[in-house]
């Protein structure tokens, strides 16, 4: 079995948790480009309709997540997009020769991962609206869209530095968030303070 196509799918999973319509775009796009190859069941991805209609939904996306309060709504929709296009890369990546159980185990733990990085960026964005005022979530949003792209490229071009580049970003969210949520706390402890 081939450990580049497991480090790919890692990644591409991972890279779902921050945008998934981007994700599901890029790899149609590329698909139907002739650029990669995916597992057979997945084909439909690379079929100009999927394309078309994918990277129609990532531009509504990218767009959408620099608005404030719309970049909320999306968040929650999120909940279900992320785990369903987490599961669909790391189905798309894997060998098509891989056991049904391991493909499965393999989607089971893509989905995991990009709910706990929507939590994780959720976290962020709660306390960048509340201490910025929505003002710097744009700023968020485009890093999360630069690091989206470059583990996409990275998944294909360099697998082991994708996995690499996943799990600093996994840990750099956890970080931020934890960070966030501390800040929160101490900023709602003052608040209280100041209503005595």
């Amino acid at each position: 079995m081939d450990a580049g196509s497991f480090a790919t799918a890692y990644t591409l999973g991972t890279m779902a948790g921050l945008r998934p319509f981007a994700m599901l775009g890029l790899a149609s796009l590329a698909l139907s480009a002739g650029w990669i190859h995916l597992a057979h069941p997945y084909a439909w991805l690379g079929t100009e309709r999927a394309t078309y209609v994918l990277l129609g939904l990532a531009v509504f996306e990218l767009l959408a997540e620099k608005v404030p309060v719309v970049d909320h709504f999306l968040h929650v929709l999120h909940l279900a997009t992320k785990p369903a296009a987490a599961a669909i890369l790391v189905g798309s990546a894997l060998p098509a020769d891989l056991p049904p159980e391991l493909a499965a185990g393999g989607m089971v733990l893509a989905v995991a991962n990009a709910l706990g990085l929507h939590a994780g960026l959720a976290a962020i964005r709660g306390g960048s609206s509340v201490m910025t005022l929505g003002m710097a979530n744009p700023l968020v949003s485009l890093i999360e869209d630069v690091a989206a792209v470059a583990g996409f490229v990275l998944a294909f071009a360099a697998p082991t530095l994708g996995v690499a580049f996943a799990l600093t970003a996994t840990l750099g969210v956890a970080l931020l968030a934890r960070a966030s949520l501390a800040a929160l706390r101490r900023l709602r402890v003052r608040v209280a303070r100041r209503a005595r």
